[in-house]
């Protein structure tokens, strides 16, 4: 609820605190936000989000596959990792935070934690309001200035979203705890090669630890999981991420409409832990 986070968010215009009033989030200047019937807040400027935004096609593909429980067991390393990185009762941030399904994992792992969840596509924002009680949600541009005060977070999240370095250094908290999650150069196979769906390159890495300066690499683990998909699923794991934007979502249907078995496909995913440098 954003009651329960407002006292962590700041006013993307001036960075003064803020409160919730009449129906809207507001600062001493009088910049005013007003909260959606869903519970959010958008804090982008104007009413249009960069065209790099999930799509309502891309966050319900996104939902029905998570809520199969594919990535199952990412959400319970997830969950596992922050229990042991936070205690107490740990701020939870989550940047690109899509539907809210990681944050929500870890959320449940700890009783004692508010999330807050952020993304730039409002639609997944709608469904990552009503995620978890104890999360609070808006709309707001990674790569811009976030609404969040200075060492807010305890536990920084950041699954397969982008990545800003100073900002990300300005809200956690000394000795907070920042994790990455990056898909592993078998994620999605055989799917990526015989679909031709994006795959990750070889810079991939050099390019967070750039993003990331800053930071030190304290840890990092692989989760690896097999599964067996069939013809709407595929679409659903393509139609949900970056391919969906160089793809014939169409013409893909019709070519899985001709298989009728499941495929094993394989999921990787690499996450990283950091900590702000001395």
């Amino acid at each position: 609820m954003l009651a329960d986070i407002v006292d962590h968010l700041r006013c993307p215009v001036c960075h003064d605190p803020v409160r919730l009033a009449d129906g809207a989030v507001r600062c001493p200047r009088r910049h005013a936000f007003d909260v959606a019937r869903q519970g959010y807040v958008s804090f982008l400027a104007g009413s249009q989000a960069p065209g790099t935004a999930d799509t309502p096609e891309m966050v319900a593909a996104r939902a029905d596959f998570l809520a199969a429980g594919h990535y199952a067991p990412l959400a319970t390393e997830l969950s596992e990792l922050a229990a042991k990185a936070v205690h107490g009762s740990p701020v939870v941030v989550d940047a690109g935070a899509g539907t809210g399904y990681y944050l929500a994992a870890v959320l449940d792992g700890l009783p004692g934690a508010t999330g807050i969840a952020f993304d730039i596509s409002k639609h997944a924002i709608k469904r990552a309001a009503r995620a978890h009680e104890r999360l609070g949600a808006f709309v707001a541009d990674v790569w811009k200035p976030l609404p969040i005060a200075d060492n807010a977070a305890d536990l920084l999240l950041d699954v397969f979203a982008p990545r800003n370095g100073p900002e990300f250094l300005r809200v956690l908290r000394p000795g907070g705890r920042l994790v990455v999650v990056t898909p592993g150069r078998s994620h999605l196979s055989p799917l990526v090669d015989e679909l031709g769906l994006l795959s990750v390159d070889d810079a991939k890495e050099q390019r967070i630890s750039r993003s990331l300066a800053g930071f030190t690499e304290v840890g990092r683990r692989t989760v690896r999981a097999g599964m067996l998909l069939g013809s709407a699923e595929i679409v659903q794991v393509v139609a949900m991420g970056p391919s969906a934007w160089h793809t014939d979502m169409s013409g893909l249907k019709e070519r899985l409409a001709k298989n009728h078995g499941k495929v094993a496909v394989e999921a990787e995913f690499h996450l990283s832990t950091f900590e702000a440098l001395a």
